[in-house]
């Protein structure tokens, strides 16, 4: 998921969203951990999508400050 499709989101559809993505890298870890992980890529791209779900998150926070 991109940047800007992410911004077009609500906050409570954003954390929503992180939820998902928290669970889906706990799974992953835990699958990496007993071997049965495949596609090793997929980690970095969860923790990414993560980070950029908590930057759009605090952006908007602060958009909210500001105003």
């Amino acid at each position: 998921m991109r940047a800007r499709e992410m911004r077009d989101m609500t906050e409570k559809e954003l954390h929503k969203k992180l939820a998902e993505y928290n669970q889906e890298k706990f799974k992953l870890r835990f699958q990496h951990a007993t071997g049965q992980l495949e596609n090793t890529q997929r980690i970095p791209t969860v923790k990414k999508n993560i980070a950029r779900i908590l930057t759009i998150l605090r952006q908007k926070e602060m958009e909210q400050v500001n105003e």
